[in-house]
């Protein structure tokens, strides 16, 4: 059973796990998987290679039919991507001429013709009724047929794949890297940690589970084994209780609670009351989601379990009936009569809420008295701070500087993203400065030290991921807020969706605009081609799935910054649809190929947020002229229905001076507080003999086996604890 999660050890790792079998000679077959696995952007290690070349022939192939279809998957390759103009990028027609054309042949059409001259004599006409308008008027062996094989170039991406330890050794390092992360996990990942958690249940467990969320999955997969439960809060049993519902265990989505069966009302109600009678202050949680504790008492009917009174306490207070102060309502009522100093006493107790309340007590200080008394207890409680509370907090320090700016962004979760004024007074120098200082020198003591320190270049610029659900799960994925250089003459977005039960319309456009964030022009349905490039034309229904491209000339493009969404039209959701994902290829004039070519992708990501509009990312062109990848992952909320790129191009701009403007903490930031003993800039061919601390975007082959490994697939390895 364990075989059956090799594809999430390949996703998260890029290893195999060590593929088991008779020797034999599988040579022949290895060097074909190799080949197989080129034409996709990935690629054996010398080491996996030789592994698999000492198996049989039939355990290496095997081996390969299993590997390639989860690196397909990972790529977008899965699927067929077609196009609605079938030479597409060569012979995109006007766009006023297309639609005439669309007209004529409806017009030529028995059936359509009243209904177009119908609306033609009332001066508009609605495309979606044209027959030929929307729909791919080819198959896609007809589309491949009028396109060149791709021509192979240094430029290619190439994704190498290690030899990892055995499956089952492998998959419980996976569990235990995520079930520790010490930073919130992806929506997809934290699925994947609970299909883990069921494997590894009765295995090694993390010494500490710092995210409530992973708890809550992993708890579930214990009370399904019979397992003790990893409990400390009167919420970690709420969580548990969405997990066992199918809900959302962040609780930022309210669960429809499920009756639940006998032995888990009493497991919940155990547990809760073991919690409360170790420390009955913890009774104050209650308070945060007191709509939910009186539904999950609905659920667990405490009156028929006499035998444990302190879970009866839960939802004595969820209903009001109990009276317990929390701490932030203390901490309201002494802010509300301006009493910034006793505030500050009583959260030195809860050292990270005195850390995220900062800025607002700096703000409300009406002297220096008073501000000292904050940047004292910071600096006196900051050791029991989690690592990345302090990252945020320095983060956010680094943004408010005295002239404050014009806007604020504000992010959710979920990732979608709006836009306000920002009317805060300024967090003064000196403090500013001190807690920076404190901040910076409290990080640096709790760095490891990395040995000899080898740093590809590229990933400096790599926004630390202080939240996985701050970038959506997908192949060459970086944060938010993270840069990262563009090098090719073409850039190509695609745009696939599925529709699960109603029909669905996806528009791919691309928005330029100048150095002041104003409009320069785009590509979309209603703009089919420019100076800049083509779109492979409006695909407006996908019940076996549709994509759709546009094409860039980089070297063509006028503006600073171009960015590419994705506007739903009508239909369902981005969570609706049975998939989408977004992602863009980057390759020479002279390859050309296949509207989709596997090996060309740079990026790509799905698309599984709220609102009606996806930004996943923007382009900027350096000062030096060359571009660079400024990655976004928001989403706007839109319109229930026909979101354009043309209606929404000021929100869009003003969301994206934002967050080009936010100084983000990156990996250079925290590369540059530790203590290496030696630092080397890789520069992608020489490989040091022993072993080191390597950063960077992809790891190279042949670096010592005691060597500390960091990419983008396990980057939060970086966070303190």
């Amino acid at each position: 059973m364990v075989h059956r999660l090799e594809p999430l050890v390949i996703r998260h790792t890029h290893r195999l796990p060590s593929p088991t079998g008779p020797a034999g000679e599988g040579a022949v077959a290895a060097r074909q998987f190799d080949a197989a696995l080129m034409s996709v952007g990935f690629k054996l290690s010398a080491e996996l290679l030789a592994r698999l070349s000492g198996l049989s022939e039939g355990t290496v192939v095997d081996t390969a039919v299993r590997t390639l279809d989860t690196v397909r998957e990972m790529v977008g390759d899965h699927v067929r991507h077609n196009v609605y103009f079938v030479d597409f990028p060569a012979n995109v027609p006007d766009t006023y001429d297309f639609w005439m054309r669309c007209i004529a042949d409806a017009l030529g059409d028995e059936a359509a013709r009243p209904h177009v001259l119908e609306q033609l004599s009332e001066g508009v006409v609605d495309l979606l009724t044209l027959p030929s308008y929307g729909r791919y008027q080819h198959t896609y062996a007809e589309m491949l047929g009028h396109h060149e094989e791709l021509i192979a170039a240094a430029g290619d991406r190439v994704t190498v794949l290690h030899l990892g330890a055995d499956a089952e050794t492998e998959v419980t390092a996976l569990y235990l890297a995520l079930a520790g992360s010490s930073t919130p996990l992806g929506t997809e990942a934290l699925a994947e940690l609970g299909a883990l958690a069921a494997m590894c249940v009765d295995g090694p467990q993390p010494e500490v589970i710092p995210v409530r969320e992973n708890r809550a999955v992993i708890n579930w997969s214990r009370l399904r084994a019979g397992a003790t439960l990893l409990l400390d809060t009167v919420t970690d049993v709420l969580r548990l209780a969405c997990a066992v519902s199918g809900g959302d265990v962040t609780l930022v989505q309210p669960t429809r609670l499920r009756g639940l069966s006998r032995p888990v009302r009493r497991a919940l109600l155990a547990g809760l009351d073991a919690v409360v009678a170790a420390a009955p202050a913890k009774l104050a949680d209650v308070h945060a989601h007191r709509e939910d504790f009186k539904r999950l008492g609905e659920r667990l009917h405490p009156h028929e379990y006499p035998q444990w009174p302190h879970a009866a306490d839960v939802f004595a207070v969820a209903r009001g009936e109990k009276r317990v102060r929390s701490l932030d309502s203390q901490v309201e009522e002494l802010l509300g009569m301006h009493d910034v100093t006793g505030a500050v006493k009583l959260l030195r107790s809860a050292p990270g809420k005195l850390f995220r309340s900062l800025d607002r007590l700096l703000r409300m200080a009406l002297d220096q008295e008073e501000r000292d008394a904050v940047a004292t207890a910071a600096e006196e409680v900051v050791a029991e701070v989690s690592g990345r509370v302090l990252l945020s907090v320095r983060e956010h320090l680094a943004n408010r500087a005295q002239d404050t700016g014009e806007t604020r962004v504000f992010v959710n979760r979920l990732g979608r993203a709006w836009v306000t004024e920002d009317e805060r007074p300024p967090v003064l120098p000196p403090e500013r400065e001190r807690l920076v200082a404190v901040v910076d020198a409290e990080l640096r003591r709790r760095l490891p030290a990395p040995g000899h320190l080898l740093v590809d270049p590229d990933v400096l610029d790599v926004a630390l991921p202080l939240s996985g659900r701050a970038a959506p799960a997908g192949l060459g994925v970086l944060p938010r807020g993270s840069v990262s250089p563009v090098e090719g003459e073409l850039l190509r977005f695609f745009v696939y969706w599925k529709q699960a039960a109603r029909r669905t319309d996806f528009d791919l456009s691309a928005l330029m605009l100048n150095a002041d964030y104003s409009t320069r022009c785009w590509l979309a349905y209603t703009n089919l081609k420019d100076l800049e490039g083509e779109h492979s034309g409006d695909i407006t229904e996908a019940p076996d799935g549709a994509s759709e491209f546009i094409d860039l000339r980089l070297g063509a493009v006028r503006g600073e910054f171009i960015v590419p969404q994705v506007n739903i039209f009508s239909g369902e959701g981005f969570e609706e649809a049975e998939e989408s994902f977004f992602g863009f290829m980057l390759r020479e004039a002279e390859q050309r190929g296949r509207p989709f070519e596997p090996r060309t992708v740079r990026m790509k990501s799905g698309l599984r947020g709220p609102g009606r509009v996806a930004l996943p990312l923007a382009f900027r062109r350096g000062p030096d002229g060359r571009w660079q990848a400024k990655w976004l992952h928001l989403y706007l909320r839109g319109t229930p229905a026909a979101n354009r790129v043309e209606a929404n191009q000021v929100s869009v701009a003003t969301l994206l001076r934002g967050i080009v403007e936010r100084e983000q903490l990156t990996v250079r930031y925290l590369t540059g507080l530790m203590d290496a003993t030696t630092t080397t800039v890789w520069d992608g061919e020489t490989v040091p003999e022993g072993p080191v601390t390597y950063i960077g975007l992809q790891r190279p082959d042949g670096l010592h086996p005691e060597s500390r490994i960091v990419v983008p697939e396990n980057l939060r390895d970086l966070i303190p604890a």
